[in-house]
Formats: C-alpha cells, structure tokens, sequence
C-alpha cells in the first residue's frame, strides 16, 4: 500500500509544478515535500519527477502513481459524501418476518417507496430461525421475531403483542363457539396452524380436544395470504395471527370467534448489535413499530 500522505504531497506537488507552492498548500517545508517525494519514489522504486532547471515534469512512473493518488483522493471524497449524506429517503433496506406479518407490512413498505423513489426495501417472508440467521449474518438489516432472541450479537425491542384468532365464517356470530362445532365446520390447515391449534385449543378446549393430529382437516392451504379465502366463502375455520386476518381482502367475510382463554405472542424487531442504524433504516424501523401498535390495538 502507497503510503497515503506522501502520495497526496505528491499529487499536490505535480498539481502545483512548484516545491513552494506545494508545501504553503500542505502547510508544510519545502524540505518537507522533498522528504515526502523521496520517501515515495524509494517506495515504488523508481524516480517519479524529471527534472529540467527549477521546474520538473512526472516521469512515466509518475504519471502512474499520479494518477493512483488522484482515483484515491475521488474515492476519499466519495467516502466523506457518503458519509454525510445519511439519506432516509435513499439506499437498500433489508427486512425479515413472518408471512402474516409480511403481508400486513407490504402495503406500507409500498407507500414509502412511492415517496421516496431512491429507496429500496427487500422484504422476505420466513422461518423465524432464517429471520435471526439472516440478521446476524447481515443479509438484513431488521427482522421481526415471535421473541427475544437474547443473544449476544443482536439488540432486541419489544414492539407489542399479536392475538392469535380463531376465525371463522362472518355468520358464525354466537358469543361462544364449542368445539364440536368447530369440528362440524372443519380445519383449514397450513403449516403453522398444527402448533397453533396444540397452544390454543388446548388452553380452551381441555377435555374435548385431543391434539392437532386428530382435528377434522376439511382443506389444507400452504400460502399465507390464501388461508382466509375459504373461510371467506363460509367453508371450515381457522387459525391465525391478527395480522393474518387484518391483511385479507375479503376481511369483512371473517369473524374472529372470542374464546375464553386468549392467546398472544410477541413481536420483537431485532437488529446485529452495536451497530449504528442508517436514516433509511431506522426510519422503516419506525414504520415497523407504528404497523405493530396499530396491530396491536385492532
């Protein structure tokens, strides 16, 4: 590596033609700059001037090293730009989260892109494993998880709570629903729905439920936005987080069934820890933490 201050001393000097013009710019001696010439050619190996009586010319080394000190100082100045210019309308942001939640976000991701064109927001839907992976890895920038992680590398905040519902047809509007009529409907299954049903329906339904297994499946569905629709169309029930139910269309079709024992899970937005948020990302984290609480109040 080209020592960096005597390549500038160079440069400065090739751009001047004059040793005393160079070290009043430098602030420095004119022994000084020489000092600084003689250093940098001992480095390369090879003489950077071409002397001819008081003025003097780059020899083709110099021209080479010249023009290495001038694609420096542009990146230099690229840098310090960059570096000032913390734009929250400008750059890539990265999120990770869950499908339901992802869909509910999406809408609001888009208004901020119209906003601002020079914005770029990637949003993954995924695995919450895959979504603390991928922020410790750096592939994300934020991700929204179901708990504090408690890891090390990564700084956690509590945004709120997420209901799990039971829905069900909009005319299905008795204050309470048994379980045998949740039977008599049918399950509307997804991947997710399984776990849901062992932590909810077990709270709710002691005696008569007797694990996920053994529920009557009447459809299975494996894309988050489409688990409503049958539902919608007063076919089986099913299973969701309220960003879920929130997010779909056909939302005034559904009815969330009011059970005795209510079940929430928790959203957390994580990011790698000690690191400094640029404005474009922490303004999407602002945008995360208002979708959550609005969540959290429906």
């Amino acid at each position: 590596m080209l020592n960096a201050q005597w390549l500038e001393s160079f440069v400065v000097l090739c751009e001047t033609g004059h040793f005393t013009r160079a070290a009043a710019l430098l602030n420095m001696t004119q022994p000084g700059v020489s000092q600084h010439l003689r250093k940098l050619e001992a480095q390369v190996g090879q003489s950077l001037i071409s002397r001819q009586g008081k003025s003097f010319s780059p020899t083709p080394a110099g021209e080479a090293v010249l023009a290495v000190g001038r694609a420096r100082r542009a990146e230099e100045q690229l840098l310090q730009e960059t570096l000032l210019r913390d734009d929250p309308a400008s750059g890539d942001v990265a999120i990770a989260c869950s499908g339901s939640f992802a869909i509910l976000l999406y809408p609001h991701i888009l208004s901020a892109m119209q906003a601002s064109p020079q914005l770029t927001i990637r949003l993954e839907a995924t695995p919450q494993d895959k979504v603390l992976a991928g922020v410790l890895e750096g592939r994300f920038d934020l991700g929204v998880a179901d708990h504090d992680p408690r890891h090390p590398r990564l700084d956690a905040e509590h945004l709120g709570q997420e209901e799990l519902c039971l829905v069900v047809p909009h005319q299905t509007t008795t204050s309470s629903i048994s379980f045998q009529a949740l039977e008599d409907l049918g399950f509307v299954a997804h991947p997710d729905g399984f776990s849901y049903a062992d932590d909810l329906f077990s709270m709710n339904f002691p005696e008569e439920f007797q694990g996920a297994d053994r529920l009557h499946i009447r459809t299975f569905v494996n894309q988050i936005s489409q688990i409503p629709s049958p539902i919608a169309r007063g076919i089986g029930y099913t299973l969701l987080p309220r960003s879920g139910v929130s997010s779909h269309p056909d939302r005034d079709r559904l009815h969330v069934a009011q059970l005795p024992h209510r079940l929430r899970h928790d959203l957390w937005m994580i990011s790698r820890r000690g690191r400094s948020l640029p404005a474009r990302v922490a303004r999407i984290g602002n945008l995360i933490e208002s979708v959550s609480r609005d969540l959290e109040a429906g």
